[in-house]
């Protein structure tokens, strides 16, 4: 099972969402609205996140890991509400 991070957490408060560990295969957070409704699960388990990549191999690291995250991902994670906007600014 996944622990969320302070850094995930503090995020999905600033988005005023809430996040638990997902009950979905393979995911990292479900994301909830404020009256606990779900909205959608993202981060997949098998691949390494910002505050991890922070963590484990430090600041540089991290932040390049990063930029090649949003340069993959820059066309759906614009879009607002979708799981790829949630990924990108709750782990990213």
């Amino acid at each position: 099972m996944y622990e969320i991070t302070k850094y995930t957490e503090d995020r999905a408060k600033d988005l005023g969402v809430k996040v638990i560990p997902s009950t979905r295969k393979n995911k990292k957070i479900d994301v909830l609205d404020y009256y606990n409704n779900y909205i959608c699960s993202v981060g997949d388990i098998r691949y390494k996140s910002y505050p991890e990549y922070l963590k484990e191999k430090g600041q540089a690291y991290a932040e390049e890991r990063r930029r090649l995250y949003k340069l993959r991902h820059e066309k759906t994670s614009k879009v607002l509400g979708s799981c790829s906007y949630y990924a990108s600014i709750l782990l990213w």
